[in-house]
């Protein structure tokens, strides 16, 4: 049997010998989440920073590390998240707290593959690829990646090389350093960093916002052009529209944990 992210925190106690393959077939195909086992959450200041606390009592993250935050504002968002839920405890409702497990459980330790794929994904950046037509796509590229691209050139001293269609072009080894340099040595930042980073297709992006040259919402529709440009063409797909709309709340979740820092 498959564990989930919150069996540590609520373990099921479940009998082997009750196991009924069938029922837990038909089970399987339906979220099945813990029930709230408490009444109130609420942010309190420790030794090792900002806790959440159920019902007083400190938490701890799946991998049993203590659930300890940089900030009162980081430490007061996941405990709204928290707080919110209603007779179960609903992770795909937790977003901020999701993030917040991630980073303490396996970006802390040793943020450097984070960094390593952050610099991957710079190699090949979204807004370096553009379209060969119709006009009004590559328009729309350019009107929206043009102006990251200068700001990368000016602000960073990255300067990137653009391809047309889906031919790999390598970027400069002077690009690729300048974005390394530029990266968050905070944990906290370049793990929210990372989660912006994989949901765009962009560190360029990413960076943009993490620096505050971009809001959340110009970062997620810059990703998006392509996507947008369709959509104006051929009408929008229900389920597609379904996807999309709970990657932007990954993303939102992101941008919060990085302004409550």
């Amino acid at each position: 049997m498959t564990k989930t992210l919150f069996d540590d925190w609520f373990p099921t106690g479940q009998d082997p010998a009750a196991y009924d393959p069938v029922a837990a077939s038909r089970q399987a195909m339906k979220p099945s989440w813990p029930k709230r086992f408490y009444r109130q959450a609420t942010a309190g200041e420790g030794p090792d920073g900002w806790r959440l606390l159920l019902d007083g009592r400190p938490a701890k993250t799946p991998g049993r590390r203590p659930f300890a935050l940089p900030t009162r504002a980081l430490g007061e968002a996941v405990a709204v998240e928290w707080d919110e839920l209603g007779e179960v405890i609903d992770p795909l409702r937790m977003p901020v707290t999701r993030i917040v497990n991630s980073i303490i459980d396996g970006v802390a330790p040793d943020p450097g593959p984070v960094a390593d794929d952050i610099v991957k994904y710079a190699g090949s950046d979204l807004i370096c690829y553009r379209a060969d037509g119709p006009d009004g796509l590559v328009a729309r590229q350019a009107a929206t990646w043009d102006p990251v691209l200068a700001w990368s050139r000016e602000a960073l001293g990255a300067r990137f090389i653009l391809s047309e269609g889906v031919m790999f072009v390598a970027q400069p080894d002077a690009a690729i350093a300048a974005i390394r340099a530029a990266l968050p040595s905070d944990p906290w930042r370049i793990g929210a960093m990372h989660v912006a980073t994989t949901l765009t297709g962009s560190a360029l992006l990413a960076l943009a916002l993490e620096r505050g040259h971009l809001t959340a919402e110009e970062a997620w529709l810059a990703a998006h052009v392509d996507e947008d440009f369709q959509i104006s063409q051929w009408g929008a797909d229900e389920e597609a529209a379904g996807r999309r709309a709970a990657r932007e709340r990954e993303m939102m979740a992101a941008a919060k944990v990085m302004a409550c820092l």
